[in-house]
C-alpha cells in the first residue's frame, strides 16, 4: 500500500502544477459523478429485475443493446479525434466554432440515418417487428446522446458540466422508474424514461455550449466535414470492432437463446461494467486531454506519466478485484433475488476480464495520444475477427456463460498484442 501511494504522488508530480490540479479537479467532478450514476443502478437494478421479470428485463436489454449500434454510428470517432482537437484549441474562438459545426452537422446527419437503417429493421426483421414499439421508443437515447457534446466538455477540461448534467438526469431517471413501473406491464415506460433523460440532458449541453461559452454553430463547408470524418475514421472503425466484442455480448445472447436468458447475463455485465468503469472511467477521460497536450510538447514525459498511472490502476485492480470475485455470489443474490449459479460463474469470468481492461486500459489510450490510430485501429479490428465468432461459438454450446468466457480470452488477447506493441513504438 505505501509502494502504491508513493506512486501515486510521484505521478502527481510529475506534471505542472495547474495541469495537476485541473486532472485532479476533473477527476473529482467524474468520480462524483460516477458514485451517483453507479450507486443509483445499484438500487435501480434489482428493483427492475423483479418488477418486470427476467423475460421483460431481458428484452428491454436486448433494445439497448441494439440500439447502442446507432450511438456508435452516431458517435462516430468525435469522442476521441474532436476531444483531442478541442483540447490542442480551445483558446481559439474561430477553430472551435468550426469543429463544432462540422462535427455536429455530421452526428445529425448520422443521427437521421441511423433512424432510417433502424425503420427498415423493426418493418422487416420479425424478431424486431413482434416488439416494435421497444425499439422504437429506445432510440430517442441515440437522440440525445448525439447532442450531447461530451467530447467539447472533455477538449475544454470543464467536465463539471457532464457531472452535473448526468446527475441530474440520473435522479430524475431513478424517481421516474420508481414512480411509473410497477409491474411487467409497465415495461414501455423503461425505455420512454430513459429517452427523456438523454434528450434533455443532450439539450441542455447544447444550451450551454452555445450560451456559456460562446460557441457559434457555423455550417461546415466540405474541406472541414471531410478533415472531421478523416480524423474519427479510424477510431470509429475501432469503436465498430471493440463493440463488435462488448455489446454484441448481450445482443448475441439475445438472438441464440431467449429474454430470460438475456436478462441473467446482462445483470451480469452491468454488475462487471460497475467495476470496471469506476473510477477508471472517470481518470480515463479527465487525463486523456491533458495527456495530449503534455505529448505535444514532451513526449517521453507522457509516455513516463502513462506508465505511472497504469501501474497505479494494475495495483487497485489487484486490491479490489479478488475481493468482489470472492463476494460474488453474495452480489448476485442482492441483485436478483435468488440464488442464480450460471449467473455468478458469468459475473466471475466478466471480472477476469476486467482485470484485463484495467491493466490495458491507459496503454491503449496512449496509442490515441500519441496519433497512432491505425494501430489503435488494427489491434481491436484483429480482435474482433476472432471474437466475435468465439462470443458465437461458446454462446451455443455453455448458453450466455459463454458470452463471459468469450469475454475473458479476447481482453486477455487485447491486452497482450497492446503491451507488446508499445513496448515497439519509437516517438
Amino acid at each position: 500500500m505505501r509502494s502504491l501511494i508513493r506512486r501515486i504522488k510521484k505521478t502527481y508530480h510529475m506534471a505542472e502544477p495547474h495541469e495537476s490540479k485541473a486532472v485532479l479537479d476533473n477527476v473529482a467532478f467524474l468520480s462524483w459523478l460516477q458514485v451517483i450514476t453507479y450507486l443509483l443502478p445499484m438500487v435501480i437494478l434489482p428493483y427492475l429485475f423483479r418488477v418486470l421479470e427476467p423475460e421483460k428485463f431481458g428484452l428491454i436489454a436486448f433494445a439497448q443493446a441494439f440500439v447502442q449500434y446507432f450511438m456508435i454510428l452516431a458517435d462516430y470517432g468525435f469522442n476521441i479525434s474532436a476531444t483531442k482537437e478541442i483540447s490542442l484549441c480551445h483558446n481559439e474562438k474561430v477553430k472551435i466554432n468550426k469543429v463544432f459545426g462540422a462535427v455536429m452537422t455530421i452526428k445529425t446527419a448520422l443521427t437521421f440515418l441511423s433512424s432510417l437503417i433502424l425503420g427498415v429493421v423493426v418493418y422487416f426483421v420479425p424478431k424486431f417487428n413482434n416488439d416494435g414499439m421497444v425499439y422504437v421508443l429506445s432510440f430517442g437515447a441515440v437522440v440525445g446522446n448525439a447532442l450531447f457534446p461530451v467530447w467539447f466538455f472533455q477538449g475544454t477540461e470543464k467536465m463539471k458540466y457532464i457531472a452535473n448534467l448526468n446527475i441530474i438526469g440520473q435522479i430524475i431517471y431513478a424517481i421516474s422508474i420508481f414512480s411509473f413501473v410497477k409491474g411487467p406491464q409497465d415495461y414501455l415506460m423503461v425505455p420512454v424514461i430513459n429517452s427523456v433523460v438523454f434528450l434533455t440532458t443532450g439539450l441542455w449541453g447544447q444550451y450551454i455550449v452555445l450560451k456559456e461559452f460562446g460557441v457559434s454553430f457555423q455550417w461546415p463547408g466540405y474541406k472541414d466535414t471531410q478533415r472531421q470524418l478523416k480524423a474519427g475514421w479510424n477510431i470509429f472503425i475501432s469503436n465498430v470492432a471493440i463493440n463488435a466484442y462488448t455489446t454484441t455480448r448481450v445482443f448475441a445472447v439475445g438472438l441464440l437463446t431467449n429474454n430470460t436468458m438475456t436478462g441473467f447475463y446482462s445483470i451480469a455485465e452491468r454488475i462487471a461494467n460497475v467495476v470496471q468503469t469506476f473510477p477508471l472511467s472517470s481518470f480515463s477521460q479527465a487525463i486523456f486531454p491533458r495527456l495530449s497536450k503534455i505529448f505535444h510538447r514532451n513526449k517521453t514525459g507522457a509516455l513516463e506519466i502513462m506508465q505511472h498511472i497504469q501501474h497505479i490502476t494494475i495495483n487497485i485492480s489487484l486490491i479490489c478485484l479478488p475481493l468482489i470475485f470472492i463476494f460474488t455470489p453474495f452480489i448476485v443474490r442482492v441483485v436478483c433475488g435468488g440464488n442464480y449459479p450460471p449467473t455468478v460463474l458469468s459475473l466471475r469470468f466478466l471480472l477476469i476480464s476486467v482485470f484485463f481492461i484495467s491493466a490495458n486500459a491507459f496503454r491503449v489510450q496512449f496509442l490515441l495520444v500519441c496519433g497512432k490510430t491505425d494501430i489503435y485501429s488494427r489491434i481491436h479490428i484483429t480482435m474482433a475477427i476472432i471474437g466475435l465468432p468465439l462470443i458465437i461459438i461458446l454462446i451455443s454450446y455453455f448458453s450466455y456463460v459463454g458470452a463471459a468466457i468469450a469475454t475473458a480470452v479476447i481482453e486477455a488477447g487485447v491486452f497482450t498484442i497492446t503491451y507488446f506493441t508499445l513496448k515497439k513504438l519509437t516517438f
